[in-house]
């Protein structure tokens, strides 16, 4: 006999966490991370533009980069941090869980928002510096126009309805490969070739290349990106919530 679960009406957390990690440890990877990934994103963007002067090319190679560096990252330090890599993931994961003494608290929080930041403005530079770019260039690439915009609240809202679909059906083993795999159809079927990430954003914004964003148009891709992630979370709980429903036989 199934026993009956209580009614549940918000997204579940990733719960992705192990408490034994102690803090620091898991801003490390946050940090280390966020840092790897943008100079996956901007380093294979660079080398793209040197081989070739086919854009779709060169969008097809950052792509596929960032497809299997991403699927790597989220493999190796998901065990540590959940590999969030993403403010919106971030608060999305403290929202869901903010009645629940073992979900993300503030405090960590406000120590993992900070370290994706800086990771990404590192990576960037380090992007730079391996390609023999000025460390610290900021990005001409205005990114302002409405219907990227509204790409940037797609593309964000789909993936936090992934991570947290693949936690309310208890498949978060497959987060390296169907996170990675989301992302590099996401920067094909969207406008704005799916930023989705706060802290990547503002990393992208240090480099003149062809990954970069005009500081200017940060402002815009940010809000919508946390625009998205209400979309997303609302989506769980539209398309989930049958998993928390009393069952009876």
């Amino acid at each position: 006999m199934n026993e009956a679960r209580p009614e549940i009406t918000e997204a579940e957390p990733l719960a992705a966490e192990p408490p034994a990690v102690p803090l620091p440890n898991r801003v490390a990877a946050e940090l280390v991370g966020t840092a790897a990934l943008v100079a996956v994103v901007v380093g294979s963007g660079i080398q793209a533009t040197e081989l070739t002067n086919d854009v779709g090319l060169q969008l097809l190679a950052n792509s596929l980069a960032t497809v299997f560096g991403l699927g790597i990252l989220i493999l190796l330090l998901g065990p540590v941090s959940g590999a969030h890599f993403n403010p919106v993931v971030t608060l999305a994961e403290w929202w869901t869980g903010r009645k629940d003494a073992k979900g993300l608290g503030v405090r960590e929080v406000a120590a993992y928002v900070p370290a994706q930041i800086v990771g990404a403005i590192g990576g960037a530079v380090l992007a730079n510096a391996m390609f023999g770019e000025a460390l610290v260039k900021w990005s001409t690439h205005d990114r302002s126009a409405g219907h990227l915009l509204l790409g940037e609240v797609v593309a964000t809202a789909g993936l936090v309805l992934l991570i947290f679909g693949l936690a309310k059906t208890d498949h978060l083993r497959f987060a390296p490969v169907a996170v990675a795999a989301y992302i590099g159809s996401a920067y094909w079927f969207t406008s704005s070739t799916s930023f989705a990430n706060p802290a990547v954003s503002i990393g992208r914004a240090f480099t003149d290349t062809f990954a970069g964003i005009a500081p200017g148009s940060l402002p815009g891709f940010i809000g919508m990106q946390l625009i998205g992630g209400v979309v997303g979370l609302a989506l769980v709980v539209l398309i989930f919530t049958h998993r928390g429903r009393v069952t009876a036989r």
